[in-house]
């Protein structure tokens, strides 16, 4: 980040996808084949117990919290021992929006049964910081221990803020990311109503024929450390946080700001912050959730910042579906594995570019890269924008 401090390394990633649980399935999965005939993709034959202490510890957390201790466990293993002061070790975690298949759950019980068997649990289960709090008592992190909750824009704007601490000398490390689970009956049936939902069960980002989002879950986890103590330690750096930026549209509750003006603000924020230029990025990875209105404004705005068809553009939402709260943590995943492998994964799902947007989608196939700077972009209800540009390991 130019001019602020200390370098930022990315030593740990931990995945739980429905299309793969652990990077490498994760990876895998990012493939394709694209999401079909569905209003929701979940993990199947979930099993958390491994990432608990017992049985009963896991039924007292709410799956978005599963998830997180399971991205969490593989991102701690990887990092290894870091030998950080506790107290300068951060938590910063994001979800748009917590425990809600609790909170319905128990909604049905009052409902049905009175409040004398309501769950003592819905509380510290529902609560949107559950999450984060659960990592940071797990692993004794006793910094700053904040959620973000900036809609579909709040896995990034959590790794970008985590990388700042570590930047200006608050935190010596970070665990950060951002998990959701939100695919309840009554969700499904809110964004199905103001037709966010995809009718057809497709997401096929920037596709002539898109029409809405297929809901997504998961988690991803990174551990960020001051990069120079990285080195001193000899751990394997995955990447670097070279910048980030957040801005707001100020313009509509849902709907993007016509053109992308909010967008393209962040993204120029981000690059500043960075100390590039748009012609040093490589890739974009973009928040591409495959509705009308979001799809033609990210392009419009890719297009104005790095030139029509400047630079390879990619979305996984077309194999992960949204994941609204986790997306920018999944998607900056996809970032560092794609520099890992050397290759940018297809928007799956996508099989015909609409013909008003100026991009070099990637599509159909993998592509072969020489990995180098790549921002990573998200926008949520409420007009949050958030970037992040992420840098290969030197």
């Amino acid at each position: 980040m130019k001019g602020v401090g200390h370098r930022v390394a990315i030593t740990g990633l931990g995945v739980v996808a429905p299309c793969g649980i652990g990077k490498d399935a994760y990876w895998k999965g990012l493939m394709g084949p694209g999401i079909t005939n569905s209003r929701s993709v979940e993990i199947t034959e979930w099993d958390p117990q491994p990432y608990f202490d017992s049985p009963k510890d896991a039924r007292r957390a709410d799956r978005v919290e599963q998830l997180a201790l399971a991205a969490a466990s593989e991102a701690f293993a990887q990092a290894g021992t870091l030998n950080v002061d506790p107290s300068r070790f951060g938590t910063i975690f994001a979800t748009g929006i917590g425990g809600l298949h609790t909170l319905e759950e128990q909604v049905i019980v009052r409902v049905e049964k009175g409040e004398r068997r309501v769950s003592p649990f819905l509380v510290p289960m529902m609560m949107a910081n559950a999450s984060g709090a659960a990592i940071s008592m797990k692993y004794g992190l006793q910094g700053p221990n904040e959620t973000i909750c900036t809609a579909c824009a709040a896995g990034t704007h959590a790794i970008g803020y985590a990388a700042r601490l570590i930047a200006w000398g608050r935190c010596d490390a970070v665990a950060t990311g951002g998990s959701e689970c939100a695919a309840t009956l009554t969700s499904l049936a809110g964004f199905g109503n103001m037709t966010a939902l995809s009718s057809t069960g497709s997401s096929k980002p920037f596709d002539t024929t898109r029409d809405g989002f297929v809901m997504g879950e998961g988690a991803s986890v990174f551990i960020l450390e001051r990069y120079d103590l990285a080195v001193a330690r000899g751990a394997t750096i995955l990447g670097e946080i070279l910048g980030s930026a957040s801005n707001a549209d100020a313009h509509h509750i849902t709907a993007p700001a016509p053109g992308g003006t909010g967008a393209i603000a962040c993204m120029n924020l981000a690059l500043d912050d960075a100390g590039i230029s748009a012609s040093d990025v490589k890739l974009i990875n973009a928040h591409g959730t495959s509705t009308p209105l979001n799809d033609a404004a990210e392009a419009a705005a890719m297009t104005h910042v790095f030139g029509a068809r400047g630079v390879a553009v990619t979305s996984g939402k077309g194999v992960t579906g949204h994941a609204l709260g986790a997306a920018g943590a999944l998607e900056a995943a996809q970032v560092v594995l794609s520099m890992q492998h050397k290759l940018i994964p297809p928007t799956a799902g996508t099989t015909e570019l609409d013909p008003s947007m100026e991009i070099d989608l990637v599509m159909g196939a993998a592509r072969a890269w020489i990995p180098g700077p790549a921002i990573s972009n998200n926008f949520g209800f409420g007009g949050h924008n958030g970037s992040v540009i992420i840098g290969p390991p030197e």
